[in-house]
């Protein structure tokens, strides 16, 4: 207001009545008190501004004791408080969606698990992702994705209901639902998934997206607020691998697998840079016993779980894309080692079906020879019949290519898929491998008479043959009746490091080269 709006006037002709009567009171209290008198914070209504919040002082100037003036300083700290407010709303809100952060979701999960432990009520934790989102993100842009988020949060807050709803991630949401359980927080998942079904009209596209959920529930599937979390993220995870738009709830057995998996793979990537990785060789030897050649076998010597075999760990190499970075270094590692020998044998390295996608990996092999030095010839590259399904003439392709650098290309595990014999027929491969599933069985006639007609087939052909899994004198013995070519199995020799095969390369103890069968990261 004016300063002429002002001089002259009482309070009352000022102010709204409730805001002039409460300063007045403040006022008739400053004129019999001894002390200044400070009101701090107080709102009060105003005529123009409206609503403001003020903080003041009164103090009485006397005359020969008695009261003869009265100032006051009155502060209005409005846009204070509302900064304040805004930084206190930051701090405990997502700033995309505003709704509560992570940080808010973690204290009212806090806050709700103590209120259940005195009073018995059951809670529900629901984590929830995104299907479909990043494809939004990178076709349309940040723009249309950052808008697809508000609306989404706006639906699912209003499909919550009286559920706690956070955004704790990019395309991820958490709930906390107290209830009787599981029936409350499978209601509400329901709803949070009808929620999504009709799509978005963002910048005029017509956008669909789905959600995945999870659920954890207190006190079953844990006890504290990181248990439940883990616990919902884990049946999260489990619901996209399942197809997407599912809901699920934890399943200790099955959900502790799928952690402890994640796990795994979060540490094979740490094994390629800590040369946690090494080559173990298993010797293969024509039927008369003579050592041929070794196959190149990568281990794992994880620092808590031990020897992580293949089996295990490949998997989840080729899930993470890890299997290129990997497979690289094995190629590298076996034809550098087989080059080193005295004794010149064959070395065998197995090919994933993902590392036959490659376009760049005839120049792999081909740069690796180049620097390893080892003659190509000594280089044979197993494959499964799997990695011929997916893609068959671009396999044939890449196959054909690799074949011109002079390397030999087996069919590994022959028998064991559906079109075993038109592969025979697509691509000239150099050997072929019986699987170890046949030998084992060479007691049953049905086994023996299939490894019979491999091999009689296989040298109608002109392929040598190789049979894997050979543990008996009686199954040596067999194969040696019907011509096979080679074996391979304990009966020869396990998985080694190169050390325990020293005198078959050639070399002595004391030659083995330093540094071998430790991982360095790919360049």
């Amino acid at each position: 207001m004016k300063r002429s709006e002002i001089i002259g006037r009482s309070t009352h002709e000022v102010l709204p009545r409730a805001s002039a009567d409460y300063i007045v009171a403040y006022d008739r209290k400053a004129l019999t008190a001894t002390d200044p008198v400070i009101f701090d914070e107080v709102t009060l209504d105003t005529p123009r501004r409206g609503t403001r919040v003020s903080s003041g002082r009164r103090l009485v100037v006397r005359s020969d004791g008695k009261p003869k003036y009265l100032l006051a300083v009155i502060q209005d700290v409005t846009d204070r408080k509302q900064a304040e407010a805004r930084i206190a709303h930051l701090t405990e809100h997502d700033p995309l969606t505003e709704v509560p952060n992570r940080a808010a979701f973690h204290q009212h999960l806090g806050t709700a698990l103590n209120r259940a432990r005195t009073s018995g009520r059951q809670i529900g934790v629901l984590r929830l992702g995104l299907d479909r989102f990043k494809e939004i993100n990178d076709v349309f842009g940040e723009a249309v994705g950052d808008d697809v988020l508000r609306e989404v949060a706006h639906r699912l807050m209003e499909a919550g209901a009286d559920a706690f709803l956070a955004r704790v991630g990019g395309d991820e949401f958490s709930l906390v639902v107290e209830g009787k359980q599981p029936a409350t927080a499978e209601a509400l998942a329901d709803r949070l998934q009808a929620a999504l079904v009709g799509g978005f009209a963002i910048k005029g596209h017509e956008l669909r997206i789905g959600v995945s959920i999870g659920v954890a529930l207190f006190p079953g599937d844990g006890n504290d607020a990181t248990t439940l979390v883990g616990n919902a993220d884990a049946a999260l995870h489990r619901a996209k691998a399942d197809g997407r738009g599912i809901i699920r709830f934890f399943d200790g057995d099955i959900d502790r697998r799928l952690r402890d998996r994640r796990a795994l793979q979060h540490d094979l990537r740490s094994a390629v840079t800590r040369n946690e990785l090494s080559i173990y060789y298993q010797p293969q030897a024509r039927v008369d016993r003579t050592i041929a050649g070794f196959e190149a076998l990568v281990r794992w010597r994880h620092p808590t779980r031990g020897l992580v075999l293949p089996a295990d760990f490949i998997p989840v190499a080729e899930e993470s894309g890890l299997i290129f970075e990997i497979g690289a270094w094995v190629l590298r590692e076996a034809c550098r080692e087989a080059a080193s020998w005295p004794t010149r044998l064959r070395i065998a390295v197995n090919l994933s079906a993902l590392q036959l996608r490659q376009s760049d990996l005839p120049e792999l092999v081909r740069s690796t020879l180049a620097d390893t030095g080892l003659a190509p010839h000594l280089l044979e590259l197993e494959i499964t019949e799997g990695v011929l399904i997916d893609d068959h003439q671009r396999a044939i392709a890449i196959l054909t290519e690799l074949k011109q650098t002079g390397v030999r290309i087996v069919l590994d595990d022959f028998g064991t898929g559906y079109s075993s014999l038109s592969y025979l027929q697509s691509f000239p491969f150099d050997k072929i491998k019986i699987d170890r599933s046949f030998i084992r069985n060479l007691d049953n006639p049905q086994s023996a008479s299939i490894t019979r007609a491999i091999m009689t087939m296989g040298h109608g052909l002109g392929l040598p043959i190789l049979a894997e899994g050979v543990e008996t004198e009686e199954q040596l013995a067999f194969l040696a009746r019907e011509a096979c070519d080679e074996v391979q199995g304990v009966l020869i020799g396990g998985p080694h490091p190169i050390d325990r095969y020293a005198a078959v390369i050639g070399r002595t103890p004391a030659q083995a080269p330093l540094g071998r069968n430790r991982v360095d990261p790919v360049r």
